[in-house]
């Protein structure tokens, strides 16, 4: 984990890295207030010229000391600052629906937030492009180097270079390759994450109107089976008709033809 140097100035004269590890110049003197704090740092570069860069900048990485991206703390800045000032403006939004702010100061407290909290979006959106262009910037020099890397393998073919020069060539190559890979996809990370960042609050209220129609849908299917449910209780049953009781019945035995003998009752004596 890096941390801010504790003295710099023992730091004078030796490399400073990037956060890739690549060497991009030498410590060559500060800028200090009356107060004894160092302020600022002077870097002399590659090619001779010296830039200053703020001390926030300067962090101590195992005893290293690195020149962290100006870009990549901007960008970290914003991460930053937007949640906490959106969830400033949901909690006073929540505490004017719970009446704890009164209402001729509401409208003016949750536009201030709110203008606050757009600004930071549109000057996020320009840090985004910057990142983007950053991002083209390196996968350019990927592309370079692998093109060197060909060529390396070209030269040795033909024998042009020996197997010593050809084996610290490649590894010098090979090793940009992977930094800048590195660095690449630091600023691909920090681009996806400042733009979810800047869309989350659209991103949540998408999400809050799916919940609803999921909520309506479920609601209507309820009471549209509870009503068949109830419909279907209360169809009454049919009674048994005429009809049908008489087609239930069964059918008389068959006679044989013959006529039936019949029985005559007088007097308590039978006659046939």
């Amino acid at each position: 984990m890096s941390e801010t140097p504790p003295n710099l100035f023992s730091h004078l004269g030796k490399p400073v890295k990037d956060e890739q590890g690549r060497v991009v110049g030498t410590m060559a003197s500060f800028l200090v207030t009356p107060g004894g704090r160092i302020d600022g740092v002077f870097i002399e570069h590659g090619d001779g010229d010296i830039k200053q860069y703020s001390s926030d900048q300067i962090t101590n990485a195992n005893g290293e000391v690195v020149l962290s991206s100006q870009l990549k703390m901007k960008a970290n800045n914003f991460c930053n600052q937007i949640p906490l000032l959106w969830r400033k403006t949901q909690a006073i939004r929540a505490l004017n629906e719970k009446q704890k702010i009164p209402d001729e100061m509401y409208d003016g407290l949750y536009s201030s937030f709110e203008g606050a909290l757009n600004q930071l979006k549109t000057e996020a959106e320009v840090t985004i492009a910057d990142v983007e262009e950053k991002v083209t910037e390196c996968k350019g020099k990927i592309k370079e180097l692998n093109s060197a890397l060909i060529n390396l393998e070209i030269e040795r073919e033909i024998g042009q270079i020996n197997d010593e020069s050809y084996q610290a060539a490649i590894q010098m190559v090979k090793d940009g390759i992977t930094k800048l890979n590195a660095e690449k996809e630091d600023f691909e990370a920090l681009k996806q994450k400042l733009t979810n960042l800047c869309l989350g609050e659209e991103l949540k209220t998408k999400d809050a109107d799916t919940t609803d129609e999921v909520a309506e849908v479920a609601e209507t299917t309820t009471t549209d089976e509870t009503a068949d449910a109830e419909e279907e209780k209360e169809e009454p049953v049919d009674s048994p008709t005429t009809e049908s009781i008489e087609a239930s019945l069964p059918e008389p035995p068959e006679t044989s033809g013959e006529n039936p003998v019949v029985v005559y009752l007088n007097d308590g004596q039978s006659q046939t």
